[in-house]
C-alpha cells in the first residue's frame, strides 16, 4: 500500500489518521456567538485539551499514526511558498468589509512564522489586537458590535466533516454553514502542497467549489464497493447524486451509493451521529430515525445507462439493504441506549452511536456512553473507552473527531 490515502471500508485496521487538537478557538466562545458558530456550551480548554491528547493517545496504543491538521497546514503552506496566497484566500473568505481592513489584517498575520499564524487564523483574530490605519470609524474602532475581525473556527477538531477519504480519493467540501465553510480550505492546501500528498496521484472526487452541500460526517464507506451516505440537515440529496455519478463516470471502484434519509434536526446532523459499522456485521443505530416498523428511507443509487446519470431505486428496509451490500448472512442492529426513550435519546445526544472502528469488532467510544458501550460488548465487541465531558460539548464523538487517511484492507471472507 504506497498510496497517502487508502480508505476502503469502516473497520479496516486503522493505519493514519488525522485529528486536530483544540486550541484557543475555543475558548473564543462567547454566549452572544455559539449559536452563529454551532456551539452549544463553552468547554474548558485545559480539560478538553487533556481528554483530547488521551483519544489520540488511545489510537497511538493501537500502533495508529497520528497526523494534526494546524502541523500538515503549515507544512504545506511552506513547502509550496504559499504564504501569502494563503493568506489571501483566508481574507477573500473571512467577509472582510473594508479595504483597510483587510490590508490590516494580511499586514498582522504575516507578522507570524507560518505555524503561528495558522494558529491564530485557526482561533480567531479579535479586533482590538490589529492596528487598521483607516480614517473610518467602523474600522478602528476596537470591539464596538462584534469582537472579531476574523470568526473563531471551534469546530475544527472534528476533522471529518471538512474533507472524507473514499478508496485511494478524497472529497473536500463545501459545508452546509458559513461558520464552518473556511475550515475545507486547509486541506486543499495540505492535498496540493505537502510533499505527502501532493503528486501522488490522490484522486479528488469533489472540491470545495461545489454549491450544493456536504460533510464527511455523512459519508461511510461501508466496502470497496459501497458507500452509505446521509441526507441530512449537512448533506443535500443533490450533493449525493452528484458525487455518484462522479464516482462511477471515473473509474473510481464503487458501485453503489445508498442515500439514506435521517430527520433534519441538529441533534441528528450527520449519519454518523445515529448510525456507524462495528464489525463485519454490527451497526449501531439510533432508533429515533426508524419509523415505527423498523423502516428507514434509503435509496439505491446505481451508474446509469449513459454517462452521467444514475439508476434510482428507493427501499425503506436498512436491516436488509445493508446485508446485501455487505453479503453476510445476518446483519445486527445495536440500538444506542438500548433502546430505551430517554437512555437512547441521552446516550444520542452524548454521541453513542458515534463509534470509531479502529479494527473489525473494536471501536473507541465516549466514556459517558455506559449503557451503550455495555451493549457493544455484549455483542461481542471490544470498546475502548475516552473521557469526554468537555469533548462531548462541541456535540461529536470519536468518529466526528477523526479523518482516517489510511486503512487495511479487509481480508476476503
Amino acid at each position: 500500500m504506497t498510496t497517502p490515502i487508502h480508505v476502503m471500508s469502516e473497520i479496516g485496521k486503522l493505519k493514519t489518521v488525522l485529528l486536530k487538537r483544540p486550541g484557543k478557538e475555543v475558548e473564543n466562545l462567547t454566549p452572544e456567538i455559539m449559536e452563529r458558530l454551532l456551539f452549544d456550551d463553552i468547554p474548558h480548554l485545559s480539560v478538553i485539551q487533556k481528554e483530547h491528547d488521551a483519544f489520540a493517545q488511545a489510537l497511538i496504543d493501537r500502533g495508529v499514526e497520528v497526523l494534526y491538521l494546524e502541523k500538515l497546514s503549515a507544512e504545506a503552506i511552506d513547502a509550496g511558498n504559499y504564504k501569502e496566497k494563503f493568506v489571501e484566500r483566508i481574507l477573500d473568505e473571512s467577509n472582510l468589509e473594508t479595504k483597510p481592513v483587510r490590508e490590516g489584517l494580511k499586514k498582522y498575520l504575516l507578522s507570524f512564522d507560518t505555524q503561528e499564524m495558522v494558529d491564530v487564523i485557526m482561533a480567531g483574530v479579535r479586533k482590538k489586537d490589529v492596528t487598521i490605519e483607516s480614517n473610518h470609524l467602523s474600522d478602528i474602532s476596537e470591539e464596538e458590535v462584534y469582537p472579531f475581525f476574523m470568526d473563531p473556527m471551534p469546530n475544527l477538531y472534528f476533522t471529518r466533516d471538512p474533507a472524507a477519504a473514499m478508496g485511494d480519493g478524497l472529497t473536500i467540501n463545501h459545508m452546509a454553514f458559513e461558520a464552518r465553510n473556511r475550515e475545507s480550505l486547509f486541506m486543499e492546501v495540505i492535498m496540493d502542497h505537502h510533499p505527502r500528498f501532493a503528486g501522488q496521484d490522490v484522486s479528488v472526487w469533489r472540491d470545495r467549489n461545489h454549491t450544493s452541500r456536504i460533510e464527511g460526517g455523512d459519508e461511510l464507506i461501508l466496502n470497496d464497493k459501497v458507500l452509505a451516505i446521509g441526507i441530512s440537515q449537512r448533506t443535500s440529496a443533490k450533493a449525493i447524486e452528484d458525487l455518484a455519478i462522479e464516482l462511477f463516470d471515473n473509474n473510481s471502484n464503487f458501485e453503489k451509493v445508498l442515500a439514506i434519509k435521517i430527520p433534519n434536526v441538529r441533534a441528528m446532523m450527520h449519519l454518523d451521529t445515529v448510525f456507524t459499522m462495528v464489525d463485519y456485521d454490527k451497526f449501531t443505530i439510533h432508533p429515533g430515525i426508524q419509523k415505527n416498523n423498523g423502516e428507514v428511507d434509503t435509496y439505491i443509487l446505481e451508474k446509469g445507462e449513459k454517462p452521467g446519470t444514475v439508476k434510482i431505486t428507493h427501499r425503506s428496509d436498512l436491516q436488509e439493504i445493508l446485508r446485501e451490500a455487505l453479503d453476510v448472512p445476518k446483519l445486527t442492529l445495536i440500538p444506542c441506549g438500548g433502546g430505551d426513550a430517554i437512555i437512547a435519546a441521552r446516550e444520542q445526544w452524548n454521541d453513542g452511536s458515534n463509534t470509531l472502528a479502529i479494527a473489525p469488532g473494536v471501536v473507541v467510544t465516549y466514556d459517558r456512553n455506559y449503557v451503550s458501550n455495555d451493549l457493544l460488548r455484549r455483542h461481542g465487541i471490544e470498546v475502548i473507552e475516552v473521557a469526554s465531558s468537555e469533548l462531548s460539548r462541541g456535540r461529536g464523538g470519536p468518529r466526528c473527531m477523526s479523518m482516517p487517511l489510511v486503512r487495511e484492507d479487509l481480508p476476503a471472507r
